[in-house]
């Protein structure tokens, strides 16, 4: 039933409201295949499941005492009215410290304590922002330089700040490229002047000049996330690559800090969960191998196999088929599923699936399906050697001492909040995420006032 307007008119329909409806019937009589959608025989597939029974316990007294999950946000917004290509960005990453026992202990009461709940929770936040598009650090300098000069400023003013633990996000860039309690003195940079050659040269903290050309090169061109910047666009994917990187080095920092500090207690019986996959995409995918060298070298040096770290996806292909895979029953409940290559080639509707995230990934992806009948695609740290290789990598779960703790917690934090969720990755996101209508509004204000236009 139309409503009558103002004029005295009824209402019409929108223009394109019906869009959506004509794309999905054109879909639907469209001829293309989705692996998700198809669940074949899944005979082929038992042999690659193990329970949870299978799974020796890697500690003695089988279980994890805390959670602390890492998720992070961003939004681009147009700053100046009249002029939409005006952009201004947001990053921010969240931690949060969730004590496994004090949440238990409100399973058992009628009424759950909210007090008792926030004393378990501990959270923190390092946020950052930049002229993203139509906006530069200065006059005469193209849009990729200005985004180098902004990061330079950022990592080196920017503080992950917890506790005892206080440093910039450049100097856990440079502890990332070392070992524990060791930051690497230079990182490697290719020189971002047009033409040229000079590659992988030496950069401290303070930066350098290129000695094939003299340009200033600054240590956060190691990242070659200005690579991905574009003169025309609101570059919301190189943000992006941003935000990946912060909370990586969030997780650096946090990890040592536990390792420095309460390396036989703390840090033993603490899960790192990350929000999406173990992996680095894009420019910076080279933090790949430097991210599992360090924890690899991290575990070498601590007892229990610490740190347990795994990555919580919530969306994307395999997700999709594991949701499929329980719908139709082939996946049972405290059932987990090696994705093989088989798998892989299956999902990816690859014929080259020893290839796939080798690039990428420095945890192997797993498929489980909860307790209480969730399901979960953990990416978890192999103990020695990389997840995945031309080879096929490492698909069984022998080479991950943790994965018994790690099912452990998820079955033990099941969350309604999110679909398949697990609480502290829920209280992660609840920090980190960006409120939209008023909050946009804010922000927007923000960046006009850091851009020089308010009026």
């Amino acid at each position: 039933m139309p409503y009558e307007t103002t004029t005295g008119t009824f209402e019409r329909a929108s223009r394109t409201g019906h869009a959506n409806a004509v794309v999905r019937a054109m879909a639907d009589k469209a001829a293309f295949f989705v692996p998700a959608e198809k669940v074949p025989d899944a005979e082929w597939l038992r042999p690659k499941v193990r329970t949870r029974a299978s799974l020796a316990l890697d500690h003695e007294d089988g279980g994890l005492e805390a959670a602390l999950a890492i998720d992070g946000s961003r939004t681009v917004v147009p700053v100046r009215d009249g002029i939409p290509s005006v952009r201004y960005g947001y990053a921010q990453a969240a931690a949060a410290y969730l004590d496994l026992a004090a949440m238990e202990s409100q399973r058992g009461e009628k009424f759950v304590d909210p007090a008792v709940l926030a004393r378990a929770v501990t959270s923190a936040l390092v946020s950052l922002d930049l002229p993203v598009a139509g906006a530069y650090t200065r006059e005469r300098i193209s849009i990729h330089q200005s985004w180098r000069e902004s990061l330079a400023r950022i990592f080196a003013s920017k503080r992950v700040e917890v506790n005892r633990l206080d440093q910039s996000l450049l100097d856990l860039l440079f502890l990332l490229h070392g070992t524990p309690g060791n930051p690497a003195k230079a990182v490697p940079v290719n020189c971002a002047e047009t033409g040229c050659t000079g590659q992988d040269i030496p950069v401290g903290p303070g930066g350098a000049a290129c000695p094939v050309c003299g340009a200033q090169m600054y240590a956060t061109d190691t990242l070659r996330i200005h690579e991905e910047v574009v003169e025309d666009g609101s570059n919301e994917e190189p943000l992006g690559r941003l935000m990946q990187v912060v909370e990586l080095l969030v997780l650096v920092g946090l990890t040592t800090l536990l390792w420095t500090q309460a390396r036989h207690d703390l840090l033993v019986s603490t899960l790192f969960i990350m929000d999406g996959p173990l992996a680095v995409y894009g420019p910076p995918a080279k933090l790949r191998a430097r991210a599992l060298t360090y924890f690899q070298t991290m575990r070498t040096e601590s007892p229990g196999g610490a740190p347990h770290v795994c990555g919580i996806e919530k969306s994307g292909l395999l997700v999709d088929y594991a949701r499929s895979l329980a719908k139709h029953d082939v996946l049972h409940r405290g059932e987990l599923l090696v994705v093989d290559a088989d798998v892989i080639a299956v999902v990816t509707n690859s014929n080259n699936p020893a290839a796939y995230g080798s690039e990428t990934y420095w945890g192997r992806k797993f498929v489980y399906r909860a307790l209480d009948g969730r399901v979960v695609v953990p990416t978890i740290l192999p103990e020695h050697g990389a997840p995945y290789d031309d080879h096929g990598g490492q698909p069984e779960p022998s080479s991950y001492p943790s994965i018994s703790a790690i099912l452990d917690v998820i079955d033990r934090t099941g969350s309604s909040m999110y679909i398949d969720g697990i609480i502290p990755v829920a209280l992660a996101h609840g920090k980190a995420a960006y409120p939209i209508g008023v909050g946009t509004d804010v922000l927007r204000l923000v960046a006009r006032r850091k851009l020089g236009i308010d009026g």
